[in-house]
């Protein structure tokens, strides 16, 4: 299908040399003489372009312009004139023209201008696109109320300034919810920078937040950009605020507050506009009552409060989550996705989740990728997970020592060691490995080797 333009211009051997010209060229052609006409042109047929001439009697161009731009904000309009002006340039611009060629008119700058608009146009609709896939993947899985509250919490969070703070058990998805809130802003097109609070030591604190100039620690110290800088006119997300210690703190509230810093070995003052999320598992109100939180960068921070509920306070939402992990690890390992028997099911939700989501995700994780069986049954589920999770680790207790040789004894023991540091750890296999002493690939074969035997 080729494009489609729309010329607009009150002068007919304008329009019907142009017509020829670009309908040689593959693009289908429309005409108007004036700016009524071709508004009721756009408004039927949407044309993927206009030229449109600035001076035409009744409706000039920039009136027309303005209209097109009101209803029809998406058509590229590339204007026409033959008075051009810096002044009329900007103007044009400011209005939404993609361009303004002079006349008398050059058709190769015509054609290459059209095709430059039209390649635009096209880049804008993918960033569309891949803006509105970032917001589905990045979505609050769940139905129940608690998730509708949250959600509609998020919708009134996101389009304003204000700075929002994020409260909830660890694997709960505040994160998620932050990410959410800027991709729903209006700088979601702009920077998004996290910074991991108990990640960065206290010494390396000011460089990475405010960054340094060359040389300002040691000759050999190359410039480096801060995180403020990086998410100008952005959003800036602290992970886990409340495990900032108290001397960062008091270095960063003038600079949240006033948003301006020096780097380090620096004295050029750098100003940067930045929306501020922050996020923490911790009782704030409590931190600062025992002096490991300063109040006023809590209340600096706490103009929209949000609360991330645990999964044990949404058990609703659980089958809706574990079909979408089987569907998400189905696609990612090109298989069909597994089934949940309604035993597995019941057992998954009267559990009470110390790891939230999170858990829950490594858990269908694991049940996805081990075991032959396309179902996934009650007696797939580690001991824990069901009601009489205590009883059956205490059967298997008395198999353990009711067996003769001390090497099958030793493969289960390692089995139930396992399975159970899994559980501690919210079915992490990551973490589970750091804890046990495991490589996560030695301890992934083992997990493997646990499925295949049973």
């Amino acid at each position: 299908m080729f494009p489609s333009v729309l010329i607009v211009d009150d002068e007919a051997t304008i329009r019907q040399s142009l017509s020829g010209i670009l309908a040689d060229d593959g693009f289908e052609v429309q005409t108007a003489a004036n700016g009524y006409e071709a508004l009721k042109i756009i408004e039927s047929d949407s044309p993927d372009i206009v030229l449109l001439d600035i001076w035409m009697q009744g409706m000039d161009g920039m009136e027309t312009l303005k209209e097109i731009k009101k209803d029809f904000p998406a058509i590229p309009v590339i204007l026409i004139s033959g008075h051009g002006t810096i002044e009329t340039a900007v103007k044009a611009t400011k209005m939404g023209a993609f361009d303004l060629i002079e006349k008398p008119l050059s058709i190769d700058k015509v054609i290459l201008t059209i095709n430059n608009a039209l390649n635009f146009r096209r880049l804008e609709e993918e960033n569309q696109y891949l803006r509105k896939k970032t917001i589905e993947k990045h979505s609050i899985t769940g139905t129940g109320p608690l998730v509708q509250d949250l959600r509609k919490q998020i919708a009134t969070a996101a389009p304003t300034e204000a700075w929002v703070l994020i409260s909830g058990e660890n694997g709960t998805g505040k994160e998620l919810v932050a990410r959410t809130i800027h991709n729903l802003s209006n700088r979601s097109s702009n920077a998004w920078v996290d910074v991991n609070c108990a990640a960065i030591p206290e010494s390396m604190m000011e460089r990475e937040l405010f960054g340094q100039e060359k040389g300002a620690l040691s000759k050999e110290a190359t410039k480096k950009i801060g995180k403020f800088e990086i998410a100008n006119n952005g959003t800036l997300f602290f992970d886990e605020i409340g495990d900032m210690n108290l001397a960062t703190q008091a270095k960063i509230l003038r600079v949240l507050q006033e948003q301006r810093f020096e780097r380090q070995g620096g004295s050029r003052t750098i100003q940067v506009n930045v929306r501020v999320i922050a996020a923490t598992n911790k009782d704030l109100e409590q931190e600062i009552q025992e002096g490991r939180f300063r109040e006023d960068l809590y209340f600096r921070l706490n103009v929209i409060p949000v609360r991330v509920p645990p999964l044990r306070e949404r058990q609703e939402d659980i089958p809706l989550l574990v079909e979408t992990f089987l569907s998400e690890f189905a696609q990612q390992g090109k298989s069909k996705p597994k089934k949940i028997s309604s035993e597995a099911l019941d057992c998954l939700t009267s559990y009470q989740w110390p790891g939230n989501v999170r858990e829950l995700r490594n858990l269908i994780e694991r049940l996805s990728i081990m075991g032959g069986s396309r179902e996934i049954g009650g007696s797939d589920l580690p001991a824990a997970f069901h009601p009489s999770g205590l009883a059956l680790e205490t059967a298997g207790e008395k198999e353990l020592f009711a067996m003769d040789l001390l090497k099958e004894a030793g493969k289960a023991f390692e089995a139930a060691f396992i399975q159970k540091k899994l559980l501690e750890h919210g079915n992490d296999p990551a973490r589970t490995a750091g804890v046990i002493g495991l490589s996560l690939e030695a301890l992934r074969k083992k997990i493997q080797q646990i499925q295949e035997s049973n």
